[in-house]
């Protein structure tokens, strides 16, 4: 009976094709046109053969002869016409294919011309595809008349893969990146066998050829994931092996999937799954401990760098300066004022702030002692409530100067983004080169305390104040100076992290005490360590505390520290220290 059935089926194939040829040689013989689909057919296919002859040996003959038919081909050959276009080698290819996938190719109304059309204030802009220069511009009346070069959904399918080929061949390894980054998205969210296996074959013929180790990894990455869908489990679980020490997010979301009965049903497919699961947990969980760290570090280098001055200030004469805020405040003011008057060189105007911030707060920071502070020598209570009207009056001062609200500075390019260690663990740059400013501030201190005449001098006060005026030192001066240093450097480096306001000193003038009070007053290390101490503590409780419960928690934590060492993580040395 099948058999019988078979014969019959051809049979009338045979007669309909029959019937389809007298038609066809009936129509010719008294003058009947073929339909425009079959002309448009005929036309796609002699342009393929033209673009293939030897007369169309040059790149711009072959993406001429296939432009030229690609408005009248039906749907079929404007795919192939694509893949043809996308395997010539021209820089013009790829804004032309993507002006197709976006509706923005159109034909001259004689369908003589083609160009990429885009809408403007005074009509359609033209442009010509084989140069891509300038063709005119058509007023919107005009352009009516135009026709679009239609596509549907296949044909935008067919665009992307295509656009995806020539970003594979392209000799910048982030585009080719960037190209197997989309197919391993497509893979993982809109998953075809049809269109894995097309994809899978350019991925597997570039991987040949490639030599870049991150754009390979990504191709492997992408054909494993791909194969996480196959019908055979061997192929399913050596996929999963492959993947499993990937913390891409599209990988993780596959595993987990198939870990779930209802889409996966052999059961050693879902264990495999499981584990790799948790594998990658493991791993994220270590490089999300990894990225609080630096995010730690980066809050405690600003504590530093925010506390060194306040450390030198404390330990030299003891007094409790509130008014140090307002000297980050001012250094931060200084960082905007540069970057106003150099608007186009903020590389520039961030570096020359660094000086200049440091001379405008140290001669505040001397205006202060010299005027105020050198009088309530020996009164703690006065001096703290003195400098704290000093801080309250230069807060006035920045907001009838630069207004109350806070004021933006713009960060270098080489500061902005991200340092990408893999898909779990980014690490910010600002952050980076906050710590790195912080780190280089320190070692200029340390050079200045234990190389230089000043910083003999200062260690000498703050160890013995008697014995070092009774051997001549200029303890006035010693004060002064040592007030001033150090007073605004920390504004440069806060304004890379927020914006620069009145109250921006008042933000850290608590932490910055506890600071020099928990690592030790008047030593720098101390002062150091503690801010880099204080920041990873700060940054380990928020995800679980809160920011502001963060921080109460921190402050609990250095007055139970305190009360069992008072004098901090490093005492001060010396005849005239406590003990």
């Amino acid at each position: 009976m099948a058999r019988r059935a078979l014969r019959v089926a051809l049979a009338a194939m045979q007669t309909q094709m029959c019937a389809v040829l007298l038609l066809a040689a009936l129509g010719a013989s008294i003058g009947l046109r073929a339909p425009a689909c079959w002309a448009g057919d005929k036309a796609a296919s002699a342009a393929l053969a033209a673009a293939a002859s030897p007369a169309a040996s040059t790149p711009q003959a072959q993406f001429a002869a296939l432009l030229a038919q690609l408005p009248a081909a039906s749907y079929t050959l404007k795919a192939q016409l694509i893949d043809e276009l996308a395997g010539i080698a021209l820089p013009s290819i790829k804004p032309f294919l993507e002006a197709l996938l976006n509706g923005n190719v159109y034909s001259s109304p004689k369908g003589d011309n083609v160009y990429i059309a885009n809408e403007g204030a005074s009509g359609y802009a033209l442009i010509d595809p084989l140069t891509g220069r300038p063709a005119g511009t058509v007023s919107e009346d005009a352009f009516y008349n135009f026709n679009e070069v239609g596509i549907n959904d296949d044909l935008r399918s067919v665009l992307q893969e295509a656009l995806e080929k020539i970003d594979l061949s392209s000799p910048d390894a982030n585009v080719r990146l960037a190209a197997v980054e989309a197919m391993l998205q497509s893979f993982a969210y809109s998953y075809s066998p049809q269109s894995f296996a097309a994809a899978a074959a350019v991925l597997r013929a570039h991987l040949a050829a490639e030599r870049n180790a991150k754009v390979r990894k990504a191709i492997e990455v992408g054909l494993s994931l791909g194969e996480l869908a196959s019908a055979d489990p061997a192929h399913q679980l050596a996929a999963i092996a492959a993947l499993r020490s990937s913390m891409a997010p599209e990988v993780y979301n596959r595993l987990v999937a198939l870990t779930n009965p209802s889409t996966e049903s052999d059961a050693s497919v879902r264990s495999a799954a499981a584990l790799a699961v948790r594998h990658i947990d493991d791993w994220r969980d270590f490089y999300s401990g990894i990225q609080t760290l630096t995010f730690g570090l980066g809050l405690g280098a600003v504590l530093a760098l925010a506390s060194i001055g306040l450390a030198i200030t404390f330990g030299v004469m003891g007094v409790i300066n509130m008014a140090h805020g307002e000297l980050i405040m001012i250094g931060a003011y200084t960082t905007y004022v540069m970057q106003l008057l150099m608007p186009h060189e903020i590389g520039a105007s961030l570096v020359l702030s660094v000086p200049a911030a440091f001379l405008i707060s140290g001669m505040g920071g001397v205006a202060i002692e010299r005027g105020i502070v050198r009088f309530l020598y020996g009164r703690p209570l006065e001096t703290l409530l003195a400098t704290f009207g000093v801080s309250l009056v230069l807060q006035q001062l920045a907001r009838d100067i630069f207004s109350p609200e806070n004021m933006p500075v713009t960060s270098p390019s080489w500061m902005m983004g991200a340092l990408q260690v893999n898909e779990a663990l980014t690490i910010t740059r600002n952050r980076l080169f906050t710590l790195a400013f912080m780190l280089v501030v320190f070692a200029a201190l340390l050079v200045v305390m234990k190389r230089t005449r000043l910083g003999l001098e200062v260690r000498a006060v703050s160890q013995n104040r008697a014995m070092a005026r009774a051997m001549g030192v200029r303890t006035q001066w010693v004060d002064a100076l040592a007030f001033g240093l150090g007073s605004g450097l920390a504004g440069v480096a806060l304004t890379q992290l927020t914006n620069v306001g009145p109250d921006l000193g008042q933000s850290y003038i608590v932490d910055c005490f506890m600071v020099v009070v928990f690592g030790g007053v008047g030593n720098l290390w101390g002062t150091v360590i503690a801010g880099m101490l204080l920041g990873i503590l700060e940054m380990v409780l928020q995800p679980y505390a809160g920011a502001v419960l963060g921080k109460v928690l921190v402050l609990v934590a250095v007055i139970l520290f305190i009360q069992r060492r008072p004098r901090g993580l490093f005492p001060q040395r010396g005849r005239a220290a406590e003990v």
